[in-house]
Parts: C-alpha cells; structure tokens; sequence
C-alpha cells in the first residue's frame, strides 16, 4: 500500500465511515476505495464545522475527519480548527502539504507550523514509516484527555509512496480516569452541608454520557442544577430542579443562584473564564471541580475539592458517597422550586409581551415560543 490507502485503510480501522473534503486532496479518493464517504463541503471552514458536530453528537467517540489542499484550503479551515480546541472538540485535520523540498520556502503555508498553537498536536509525514504511529498518536491524542484537534500534514509528493509490509494497526481506545476517594467523600459532605449548593454542568457531562448520574446525585442532594452553553441539555430543562441554561443572557434564577450559592460543585466543566459563559464570583464560596483536564483546576477559580476524572465515574462515586450520609430524602426539593418560580416571576413577566407578541413582521422571539409550545 501507499501512503494514501494506508491512511485510508487506518481511518476505516478507527471506524471512521464519513470523511469530510474540500478539494483537492488525494485523500478524497483513496476514502472512497476503502468504502469511506466523502462528503464534499463548499467551503473549508463548513466541512470542519460538519466534523465537529460528529464528535459532540457522538460524546466523542467518534472523531471527525476533515481533508483539504494545501494552501488557502487549510488556510481557510484556521478559524474552526480553533473553534474545536476552544470547545474541546476531537477532530483529526488531514490537509495537503508542499512537497517535502518546498516545506519551508516562503510564501508557501506550512500548515504544521502555523496550527501549533490551535491543536492538541500537530506534525508531518516526511517519510512512509512515520505515517502509522503518527496517525495512532492523532486518533488517540483527539479523544484522550480533553479531547481536541490534532492536524497531521502530508506532503504532495508523499500520498503516492509505498509503505513497506503489511499494516499492524489495531483502533486506538478511550481512557478514562476516577478521581481521589478521599476527596469524594470531602465534597460530598461540603455539599451535604452547604446552605445554598448549585450545580453546574458542562460539556464533560455529554462526553462522558453521564446525564443519569447527574440527575441522580441532583436528586439525592435536592440541589439546584444549571448547565454551561455547551453542557445545555445535560440535565432536563423540565426537572423541577432545573434553573436553565446560561451564558452571557440568563434565566433569572440562574443569576440569583450563582450569587446567591456558597458551594458550587462544578461537573465536566472548566469553569474557564469567557466573555459567553458564566462568571462565577469567588468570595464567600466552596467550588468543588470535576474535570478530565487538570489544567483547568485552578485556572479561573480557586478549587478546594478538586475531581480530575471522567464525569460518568465521578458522578458515580459522588452518588454513593452521598448516599452513605443522606439515609432518607432532605424534603428540599419543593421549597428549591418554589424559590426558583419565584425568582423567574417578574423575569418572565418582563419576557412574555416579546414572546406572545402579535406584531408585524412577526417577533423572532414569538416564533420561538411558539415552536417550544
């Protein structure tokens, strides 16, 4: 085989069935060989945006794969490459590359320099023995961890050289982590006794596929439950627990309970400090952390219960550590609602002229209320 059906033969392998292609790129037609679907994009930026929602959708067990040409086609793609490892998106870029002889020769786009800062790795195929272990690295660099981009470049002048003996590559796995007992049992009973916990879910819970373990341990605690933009959905907006999604624009509640809350038991997020997510002041606060990445303990807020794991584990561990302490329910729940209602009163009492409006042209808002209801 040649550089480019071993690629392809390695992409079939990890269970890629869909690739993602602006052309020109030979691996566009070496997929299509090994019965992988091409799917050509109209522009760049779109066709990395189509392989990021193939690794949210699938809690990253699928890694997206994108192809382009060398150049302005990688060039075009800049910005949504950055867009995945903002948001911790597993996604493996193939681009083109300039022949080996011309890598460095300006004005010639090295894509492997330029996206050092923009992906989790980033290298290129200078010979034919490197392609396996650097396509073993991208697919398990990409979901391990906080999942990310990974771009493995190749040059034109290397799609068409043979690789020598048969292919050994078995699929790259997951792996995931649980964190320190003893800090599962701290944080379990700073959240017992907190006089205003809150919970706050981020994208890790969907990654992790941990949506029943985070209503379980809502439950058992009776707490108040708000979810990142990106962890939006990971708790039922229809839970008698649930305060909404928030960002920049919020629920009423959300708000109050986010200054209003003296421990915060944060669950697959980063807490990473934006200017689209939820600032949490720190004063007069517990923050219990759960992450994949350690990185981001301490990054933003100070973290005394810190939970570096895989969500779905931590949860799991958290529940029964709760349920060791609370023999029989708290009775908390009712009151929790009857605060959260009444803080949202007058904030839906300010939103529903917009949402029930009869006007012309007819509201954005009242076309959404009405496609809720």
């Amino acid at each position: 085989m040649n550089v480019g059906q071993t690629i392809a033969e390695v992409m079939k392998r990890e269970g890629v069935k869909v690739l993602l292609t602006y052309p020109l790129n030979p691996l566009t037609e070496f997929a299509a060989a090994a019965d992988i679907r091409p799917i050509v994009v109209r522009q760049e930026r779109i066709g990395v945006h189509m392989a990021d929602a193939m690794g949210r959708l699938s809690s990253a067990e699928q890694v997206g794969v994108f192809c382009c040409q060398a150049g302005p086609g990688i060039e075009n793609a800049f910005g949504a490459v950055a867009q995945c490892f903002s948001e911790g998106v597993p996604l493996v870029v193939i681009p083109g590359g300039s022949n080996r002889s011309g890598s460095f020769i300006k004005p010639g786009f090295n894509a492997t320099m330029n996206f050092q800062h923009i992906t989790k790795h980033a290298e290129t195929i200078n010979t034919p023995d490197q392609i396996v272990p650097a396509l073993r690295r991208a697919f398990s660099i990409a979901k391990n961890g906080r999942p990310g981009p990974v771009l493995i470049e190749v040059p034109g002048d290397m799609w068409n050289v043979e690789v020598q003996g048969d292919l050994n590559y078995k699929p790259t796995r997951r792996c995931v982590t649980a964190p320190d007992p003893k800090v599962v049992d701290a944080a379990a009973a700073a959240l017992i006794n907190a006089k205003m916990p809150l919970i706050y879910a981020g994208q890790g819970v969907h990654y992790a596929k941990a949506w029943n373990e985070l209503k379980a341990v809502a439950e058992i605690l009776e707490a108040p439950v708000t979810t990142s933009l990106e962890g939006k959905s990971a708790f039922p907006e229809t839970h008698p627990l649930s305060l909404g999604s928030g960002g920049v624009a919020m629920p009423r509640a959300v708000a109050a309970h986010v200054a209003e809350s003296d421990v915060v038991f944060g669950a697959g997020a980063s807490f990473t400090a934006t200017g689209f997510g939820i600032r949490f002041p720190t004063k007069d606060k517990q923050f219990i952390h759960n992450t994949i990445d350690p990185m981001d303990i301490d990054k933003n807020i100070p973290t005394e219960f810190p939970l570096v794991g895989d969500s779905k584990l931590t949860l799991a561990a958290l529940h029964e550590a709760l349920k060791d302490r609370l023999k029989k329910p708290r009775g908390l729940t009712k009151a929790v609602q009857a605060r959260i209602a009444e803080q949202n009163k007058p904030w839906w009492a300010e939103w529903m002229p917009r949402l029930t409006s009869e006007s012309t042209p007819l509201s954005p808002y009242r076309v959404i209320w009405d496609l809720m209801h």
